[in-house]
């Protein structure tokens, strides 16, 4: 059981609800308030206590740029001028530069003026006069218009706005100086490059002049740029179609010759009259066809020897001898033919690669003379356009020129003073006091490790709360029964004994991390509340360095616990009655030099097994568990240990280690109670105690008295009570 106590056990995920920034306004309120006020008052004074000033506003418009004419070819030259994103802000820095600030400073002699004003007398520079006028300016375009407001402060009502005109003055004077500047410069660059032009075209001539002499070019047409070749265009075609014909001819010769080479000499003569056309040839493969027909029929009517038979043979044999001569002849006229053919392709592409070669050669020998020629015709051109431009400017010199910067409204004196903005300062103040407050108060809180909710104990310390007892609690046996703050104890009662697992577990101890976190009224209050219920208790103020419990009781000291462990009285003579009826109490007694021993020993342990047989319930109140080491022992050796942890009073970690050492001695560690907690700014708490007090103590008495005489557990009855008095609340 020990071992799974130590495990590490997950922790959920915190999330912070609406309420819980509430109740951090509603906690940290003072310091809300504090800051807010503070911020309100100083942004007012300041606000107040600085001088007021007073604005002018001049507006003017401003164009692009162009001339007021059209150009050569009739369009409009705005038209011509690209879309600059960037002319608005060039102008602002155009506007703020020393070409038109000083042409200001200058008109208005500022120098001397704010010198006087400003410096006892001490004539200003003029860069440090702009200074001050550049900070005094605003300039801003107005929506979707050419406008520019130009906007100026001043503590004089009447120098805002002459200082407003004045800045649009000079820069529409900057600017139509600008606009007669620019023409008269660019046509002197004209005219100069006009005249080098013209040297170089002059000296380009001379050497093309040079170039045709020495490369005896010929060259007729003065518009030519390139040398003319000897076979132009439609020739290479012309030839080129030519040896396309004549290589598709000669192909198909050559393959109808190698076909014919290939037969026999028989078909070869069959077949050579279908390809070649030879009347010869002809008639004597006819006469041999007779012959042939005329000597099958000798045959058979004549013997082999007979003379019309050896006559027709013979001319048969006369007629083939004639017939492969002819046969050979026409194959070599075939063979001429096909060599002719060749030979005249040949000679064609030879004529055409040596006027191609040739061209070739003419064309890189004039080379110079055709790029020197090129120059000098490009240079011509460019002088051409050139002296169109410059009568173009000389026309627009002519030409009156209209502003380009147009006043529209002047600026007029101002009535009221613009700054400083006395509702809009105050308002700006208070809300920043407020976000101030705020976050001030967060950040303070996220400072605070201390224990705040029931969520952050349960997550940090996995430990369950007993109970939560509210502020300014007193003392229940002063108070009597009826005490509004018995129900929290009440309920702390009801816990602790829902959580023993046995019911001979009566000796409970008090612990706490640090001191002053309210064990001692604690452990007086929740000893009450079990007396009151009829059970025999017994408190043992066990804190041997500095006991509290007598003086809350209003009891002697003189006799206690360390007297009865030192043997010195009897435990009869150390225990004292108290007010509250079955209620006992054991004061601490003599302090010892060390209290370490005397907790440890075994007369402490024989004195707590006495004590279990005599009374129902045994309360220890012990020192801090982290400033001494006897509430240790005391943890080790109580059947019960309830840590009490103040709200917002120590660190979260420091409660955690106090935790781990009851559990590290092998106490019965069984929850925690929230003490001191301040139920009027958390309504988080409100449930544990609010809910009893409204139900018990907003009505009449004697509608608590009729509700007391009601049979349990009827509608409206107060809660029964079980065999050991202790309520049915839950």
């Amino acid at each position: 059981m020990d071992s799974f106590k130590n495990q590490p056990q997950p922790q959920p995920e915190a999330k912070l609800h609406f309420l819980d920034y509430w109740r951090i306004i509603r906690i940290r309120k003072a310091i809300i308030i504090t800051v807010f006020l503070i911020t309100a008052i100083i942004a007012t004074a300041v606000t107040f206590i600085l001088p007021e000033s007073y604005s002018a506003t001049c507006r003017i418009e401003v164009e692009a740029g162009g001339a007021d004419i059209q150009s050569l070819n009739g369009a409009p030259v705005a038209s011509a001028l690209p879309y600059d994103a960037f002319f608005m802000q060039n102008t602002f820095e155009i506007m703020q530069s020393e070409v038109v600030l000083s042409n200001a400073v200058n008109e208005l002699n500022l120098n001397e003026v704010w010198g006087k004003k400003y410096y006892n007398g001490e004539t200003l520079k003029t860069t440090e006069t702009m200074d001050l006028l550049k900070r005094r300016m605003d300039l801003k375009p107005v929506r979707n218009t050419k406008l520019i407001a130009i906007t100026v402060y001043s503590e004089d009502k009447n120098e805002c706005a002459l200082l407003a005109n004045t800045i649009a003055k000079a820069y529409q004077e900057y600017r139509l100086n600008l606009v007669q500047q620019v023409p008269a410069g660019g046509l002197k660059v004209y005219v100069q490059e006009a005249a080098d032009l013209a040297a170089r075209i002059d000296a380009t001539n001379a050497i093309v002049q040079l170039l045709r002499g020495q490369l005896k070019i010929k060259d007729s047409d003065p518009n030519a740029m390139n040398s003319s070749p000897t076979l132009n265009e439609e020739m290479m075609r012309t030839y080129n179609s030519q040896m396309l014909e004549g290589e598709r001819h000669c192909k198909e010769e050559e393959t109808k010759l190698a076909k014919l080479k290939s037969l026999d000499p028989e078909k070869l003569r069959d077949v050579l009259p279908t390809v070649t056309e030879d009347s010869m040839l002809s008639d004597l493969l006819g006469k041999l066809h007779s012959d042939q027909q005329e000597y099958v029929g000798l045959t058979n009517d004549y013997a082999a020897a007979d003379p019309h038979i050896i006559r027709i043979q013979s001319t048969i044999q006369e007629l083939n001898h004639e017939i492969d001569e002819r046969v050979a002849g026409i194959m070599m006229g075939l063979e001429t033919d096909v060599s002719s053919l060749k030979a005249n392709l040949d000679s064609l592409k030879e004529s055409v690669e040596t006027a191609k070669k040739n061209d070739q050669q003419e064309q890189e020998l004039g080379q110079p003379y055709w790029e020197a020629k090129r120059n000098a015709g490009q240079l011509m051109d460019f002088q051409k356009l050139l002296a169109a431009k410059i009568e173009a400017e000389k026309l627009d010199l002519k030409t009156p020129t209209t502003s380009l910067v147009r006043i529209t409204d002047y600026a007029q004196p101002a009535v009221d003073p613009v700054k400083p903005n006395k509702p809009l300062n105050i308002t700006l103040g208070l809300i920043f006091g407020l976000i101030m407050g705020v976050g001030l108060a967060f950040f303070i809180e996220y400072l605070d490790t201390s224990v705040k909710t029931i969520d952050d104990v349960e997550r940090a310390f996995q430990a369950p709360v007993l109970g939560v007892i509210p502020q300014n609690v007193g003392i229940l046996a002063d108070e009597g029964t009826e005490s509004k703050h018995a129900e929290a104890y009440r309920v702390l009662r009801t816990n602790i004994l829902f959580s023993r697992k046995d019911d001979k577990l009566n000796s409970i101890v008090m612990v706490s991390a640090g001191a002053g976190e309210g064990k001692s009224t604690t452990t007086l209050n929740l000893a009450t509340v079990f007396a009151q219920t009829g059970q025999r208790v017994l408190i043992v103020d066990s804190d041997l360095r500095r006991p509290t419990l007598h003086k809350l009781l209003r009891v002697g000291n003189n006799i206690g616990l360390t007297n009865y462990l030192l043997k010195q009285n009897p435990i009869a003579e150390v225990i004292q009655t108290t007010n509250v009826p079955l209620l006992d109490f054991m004061a601490s007694g003599k302090l010892p030099n060390s209290s370490m021993g005397v907790l440890g020993s075994g007369q402490m342990r024989e004195m707590i097994t006495e004590l279990k047989q005599r009374y129902d319930y045994i309360f220890f109140d012990s020192p801090p568990i982290l400033g001494v080491s006897d509430a240790s022992i005391l943890a080790s050796e109580m059947d019960l240990v309830v840590q009490v942890i103040q709200y917002r009073r120590y660190p979260q970690p420091m409660n955690i280690r106090a935790k781990q050492m009851i559990e590290k001695v092998g106490g019965n560690f069984i929850g925690i109670v929230l003490n001191n907690i301040n139920m009027s700014q958390d309504e988080s708490y409100y449930y544990y105690s609010g809910y009893y007090h409204d139900y018990y103590y907003s009505r009449s008495e004697k509608d608590q008295e009729a509700d007391a005489a009601k049979p349990p557990g009827s509608p409206g009855a107060a809660p029964a009570s079980d065999a050991t008095g202790v309520k049915q609340k839950y």
